[in-house]
Order: structure tokens, then sequence, then C-alpha cells
């Protein structure tokens, strides 16, 4: 958010031209006889972001494997609800634009910014129930893998087979690596940056590398639950015996053996996939997040007095802020309806509307899929003004609305205290 509003200030600045030219720098990486040059913002959006599509990859994993996803009856309403989340805005977004130049952006409301909908409920404390934080997230996944889909089929220029082909090579190589139960992380990284070369040249969008490398990404242990906890056990008591009276792990050669062993059998019994998840948090929400707000949401407003009329912006802020809402309640009612899933324990229809607002708010995917969709240009920065307003209003409508809900059920049950009180 900090981010969001710096690089707004900075590109309506006195100092607008030093935003934009910034952004321009061409910067040069690998072999002097062969480099990547490029610009500093296609490093972050190519380059960068292959990273946060690395970490999103490796969240759907685990959720599939163990999490929200891995059961078909908790994982039915929320891809349901997701569904209805993307298809209902696209639409609208394409009837908006039908036969216009801005068609192509029909893509950008579908998406739901995880890290924005998941911090503006936390906002609400510990009054939201678990499973309703849990339903946002779930949704939020699937609508992650929708974009990813989207991406790759709508969002592809044209393809180099050759490039391509040596990219199947290297996930060849990806799925051998996972196979042969390398716990490692060092040669996927490796083959991940490979990838991500190869796509960079075949014409698909070189983000996705982040995806497929997730997937390869062992989930297994060396060492399974049982083991570990038996061997930190002893490894515990061994520490304790070799106690030398001074408190000082130093000075004890046998303490010291023990914690070694003891930090190798935690190694063993963490799966790489949670390892590499856990180290790349920082650097997504810290570092990479912050940086692509920075380079992607400067828009200049002065001359932009029309901008709230354009097709483009009133496409996406009617997707994104009605027709998220819409379809996500829309589907998730059938599906309830026809039996096909169950709302959560504890969540009832009012939470499920407010998370529904939620969703609307597009911010990082949707600035993604815009660029893509429109490069640089005016219809960028039109799609960027809608995206901005119509994350603002669904995050200040959908917490509104639970906010609203659960003061009001804190008040039903003051009140039902009261009278048994009496």
């Amino acid at each position: 958010m900090i981010a969001t509003a710096v690089a707004l200030v900075w590109a309506n600045s006195p100092w607008a031209d030093s935003y934009v030219h910034l952004w321009e720098i061409q910067l040069s990486v690998g072999p002097a006889a062969r480099p990547i040059t490029a610009p500093l913002h296609r490093w972050i959006n190519d380059g960068l972001m292959a990273v946060f599509f690395l970490l999103v990859g490796l969240e759907i994993k685990r959720e599939l494997l163990v999490g929200e996803l891995s059961s078909i009856r908790q994982a039915t309403l929320p891809i349901v609800a997701a569904i209805g989340g993307m298809v209902v805005p696209a639409l609208l977004y394409a009837i908006v634009n039908l036969g216009g130049d801005g068609a192509r952006g029909w893509g950008i409301p579908m998406a739901t910014d995880i890290a924005f909908a998941l911090g503006a409920l936390t906002l609400l404390g510990p009054r939201v129930p678990f499973s309703l934080k849990v339903f946002l997230a779930a949704l939020a996944i699937v609508d992650d893998m929708g974009a990813v889909i989207v991406i790759a089929l709508f969002y592809t220029s044209a393809i180099q087979w050759t490039a391509l082909a040596l990219g199947g090579l290297v996930i060849a190589g990806l799925v051998a690596l996972n196979r042969l139960q390398v716990k490692s992380l060092t040669p996927f990284l490796l083959l991940g940056v490979m990838l991500w070369l190869a796509l960079l040249s075949s014409g698909i969008h070189a983000t996705l590398a982040g995806v497929i490398l997730a997937m390869a990404v062992p989930s297994r242990t060396r060492i399974n639950a049982l083991e570990f906890s038996t061997k930190a056990r002893a490894l515990i008591d061994d520490f304790d015996r070799a106690e030398t009276g001074d408190l000082q792990v130093l000075t004890s050669k046998g303490q010291q053996e023990a914690l070694y062993a003891l930090d190798v059998a935690s190694s063993g019994a963490q799966a790489p996939l949670l390892r590499l998840e856990h180290e790349l948090h920082g650097v997504v929400s810290f570092v990479i997040m912050p940086l692509f707000a920075l380079a992607n949401a400067g828009v200049a407003l002065n001359g932009m007095s029309g901008a709230l009329t354009d097709r483009v912006t009133l496409g996406v802020i009617i997707g994104l802020v009605l027709g998220k809402p819409a379809g996500v309640m829309l589907f998730s009612w059938l599906g309830v309806r026809f039996r096909i899933a169950d709302l959560p324990s504890g969540v009832t229809w009012s939470g499920i509307h407010g998370v529904a607002w939620l969703a609307g708010i597009g911010f990082t995917m949707s600035l993604f899929v815009g660029s893509l969709a429109f490069g640089d240009g005016p219809m960028l920065d039109s799609a960027k003004v809608g995206i901005l307003a119509a994350s603002i209003m669904a995050a200040a409508i959908g917490w509104r609305l639970l906010s609203r809900n659960w003061s009001a059920g804190a008040a039903d049950a003051a009140t039902t205290a009261d009278a048994n009180a009496a």
C-alpha cells in the first residue's frame, strides 16, 4: 500500500519524468558476450515476478496436497465460487468493451489479490471465523490457478518452438530430480533459471516458469514424523546429559554435537517445498510485491479526467466491483442449492457476501494481466485507474459489510446474555 501511494504521488509530482525514466533504465545480465538486456521495468515484471509465481505455485501445490483443496468436499465451494468470480467479471468487461480496442483486457477483472484481500479480512481481528479466512484463501488460490491458465493460453505471443523444446527438456530434468527424490533445492533452482530463460525466448510468458518449478519441488521428507520425534527426544536427552553445570553450550562438546545432529534431523523432517516456501515469503512480501507496485501503480492522473468514462476503466470497475461479488455469490448459492458443496462450519451467507466483495480486490494480479494485455500506453493507464479505484471500493464495501455483520452479531449476543441473566 505504501509503495502504491509513493508511485501515485511520484508519477503526479514535478519529478514525474524521473519516475518514467527510472523504469526505462537498460540493465544487462549474463555473460559479456551475450547478455540479456532489458529495461528495469521488464526485469521486475518478467524476472522478479517469476519468483512471485514460484511462491504462488508452492502455495497451490501445498493446498492441493494437504490443505483446503486436498478434499473434494472441502474444495468444492471455493472452487465453484472462484469460477463464478472469474467468469462473471470477464463477461461484464467483455460486454462493456465489445468491439473496442480494449476487448483484449477481459482477463484483468478475473483476479483476486490474496495478500490484500486477506489483509483486509485480518483487520477485523479475531471476530472473523477461521473457516471464513480459509474459504477466502482457498478461493484466491483457485483464482490464481485460473489466472495462470489464462496467461498461458491467452496472453502468450508467437511461439518459438526450438526454445519451447529446450524448455521441455528442462522440465523433464525437473521431473527426473523429483522422481529421484533429490532433497537439495540447488539443482531445482538452477534448472528453474534455465527454464525461465527458455520460456523467455519461446514467447510463453517467462513468469510461468515459477509455477512449473513449484510443481516439481518435492513435498516428501527424508524422515517421517515418528522417526524425527524419536530421534529428537533422544538428542535432547543427550544434550541434557552433556550439561557441564556452567550452562554454556560452547564449553560442552557433547551438547554441540547433539545440537548439530538435531539440526540435521530437523532439516531431514522438512519438506523442500515447505522450506522454499518459508524462505520466499519475506522476499516476496517485502521486496518483490512492493517493487512491482512501485513500478506499475504510478499513473499520471492529470489529463485522465475522462478515465472514469473510458470503456477499459469502466469494464475493470464493473468487473471487479459488481462482477466479482455477483459471480462468487451466485455460483456459491448454486453449489449449495444443488448440494455439490456445503457452507463452511460457522460461516453464514452474510459472511460469504462480505468475502465476495473482498474478492474484488484485484491489485497485483490485475496490474500484471493488464501489462500483458496492453503493454505500455493509454489503455494500460486506463486499466490502472480502474484497478486502483475498484480495489479501493471493493475493500471498503467488503470490510464495512463484514464489520457491520459481526458488530450486529456481538450486539445480539449481548442482548441474549442480558435476557438470560434477567
